[in-house]
């Protein structure tokens, strides 16, 4: 690598977000049903490479550079979006596919609360991403599309959120912390 450049940036975690953005707005809508013959199986493939070797590979980045934070979230992350794509279409009971959303969703929980402090861009699209998580896994337990419904939207939500921060920050818009990102704040806040 060229010791000129940088192993991780604004400019990684920009595109952690988009590539998180992107899996989500795909797996979230597929899981509404809002789209006839859409399914969150459907996104397999975006959700194993842009979500989960894309998501990994800026959590390397981001580990490097020294921002525990988003690299534990996007390598963890991306860990998670590439095994549910490469585990979509396997048979596994409806337990077990309950028990891999509620993994992830503490996954989720844990990357809100280390989120505090980085505004409703950071905190919100994880928080949002555990209640989707959580959602689908009740669904999953319950046998309820209802509720897995209701998952696929709040993960759609959180995929907009994170899709907006990463494009705020490229483009200098403003932020809901009232600032223009790219101007000494981040996409986050």
């Amino acid at each position: 690598m060229d010791k000129d450049v940088s192993a991780g940036s604004a400019t990684s975690t920009t595109l952690g977000h988009l590539a998180l953005g992107l899996t989500l707005l795909a797996f979230g809508i597929g899981n509404t049903g809002v789209i006839d013959n859409v399914a969150a199986s459907d996104a397999a493939a975006l959700a194993t490479w842009v979500g989960g070797i894309a998501l990994f590979v800026v959590g390397l980045l981001e580990f490097r550079a020294g921002d525990g934070g988003a690299g534990t979230a996007f390598a963890g992350l991306g860990a998670f979006w590439f095994t549910w794509g490469m585990g979509t279409g396997a048979e596994v009971s409806a337990e077990a596919a309950g028990l891999f959303m509620l993994l992830f969703a503490l996954l989720a929980l844990t990357l809100t609360l280390g989120a505090s402090g980085s505004g409703i861009l950071g905190q919100g699209v994880y928080g949002l991403l555990c209640v989707s998580m959580l959602l689908l896994a009740i669904a999953s337990f319950a046998g309820n599309d209802g509720l897995a419904k209701a998952g696929g939207w709040a993960g759609a939500v959180a995929g907009l959120a994170a899709w907006y921060g990463a494009t705020a920050t490229l483009a200098h818009w403003p932020t809901f912390t009232g600032r223009a990102a790219g101007r000494g704040v981040t996409a986050t806040g």
